[in-house]
């Protein structure tokens, strides 16, 4: 199968699914997500995307905007919240916060002369009811828990929650929200599991799960909702929330 942004379904006989807010109807694997463009009466903005995430930064220049990256460089594992999806839009609240605080003290928004919008994200991937996260340290502990964590997924299927938070630098108007998408896999084999753990990809990516991989691929046999939101920023709700703090905020 190939797996394109947007929004995908089963590819074989359907299971029921625990669907989170905001998920997307179904449609064909493959299938283009009709991303609605900014009215030409906005006014000139930038875009500061705050996220080191290539996946993220591959999706908002698909949008069809420039931006440049600035990485909060938080402790993540500080905040937690009972909820993956109050985790989530906690961390991503979090991010937002450490890159505006910094832009304050080196006066960076002084100096821009266009709208400035802040685009913040997180995922996890929920296993079981256990919420994992991208993994700390390649030592030998966390690389055996990677290798469980990994395994775990063959034959299962994994629930991944991810937030989005737009925030408009001049006027402080910010929408934020969470998405959940579902992933299944089928059998996926120890040397596949090795080999993915030697390249390091399970301490890159929320619970060691990158969707579009070329050795993961294969082996997801279908996703429930948009494939934007596991691979780290859902475009639709991304398009919605700027244009919704680049409105004019009322008296």
């Amino acid at each position: 199968i190939v797996i394109k942004r947007g929004i995908t379904s089963f590819i074989s006989p359907p299971r029921t699914a625990n669907r989170g807010r905001a998920s997307p109807p179904r449609t064909a694997i493959g299938a283009k997500l009709d991303v609605a463009t900014a009215s030409m009466s906005k006014p000139s903005f930038q875009i500061i995307l705050g996220s080191a995430s290539t996946a993220r930064q591959r999706i908002l220049a698909e949008m069809g905007y420039e931006f440049r990256v600035m990485t909060a460089d938080i402790d993540e594992r500080s905040i937690r919240k009972d909820k993956p999806e109050e985790l989530v839009m906690a961390l991503a609240e979090a991010k937002a916060d450490a890159i505006i605080a910094r832009l304050l003290n080196t006066g960076q928004l002084q100096k821009d002369t266009d709208m400035t919008l802040l685009i913040t994200a997180d995922t996890v991937v929920v296993y079981k009811g256990v919420v994992r996260e991208k993994p700390t340290t390649i030592s030998d502990i966390h690389l055996a828990l990677s290798l469980l964590l990994l395994a775990g997924y063959s034959g299962g299927h994994a629930a991944v929650v991810g937030s989005i938070l737009v925030t408009n630098l001049n006027t402080g108007s910010r929408r934020v929200t969470w998405e959940r998408a579902e992933v299944y896999f089928h059998e996926i084999p120890d040397e596949i599991v090795d080999s993915l753990i030697e390249e390091g990809i399970t301490f890159k990516v929320a619970g060691g799960l990158m969707l579009e991989h070329p050795l993961t691929l294969p082996f997801v046999e279908a996703v429930i909702g948009n494939t934007d939101t596991v691979m780290g920023l859902p475009s639709a709700l991304t398009q919605q929330f700027i244009d919704e703090v680049l409105q004019p905020l009322k008296a």
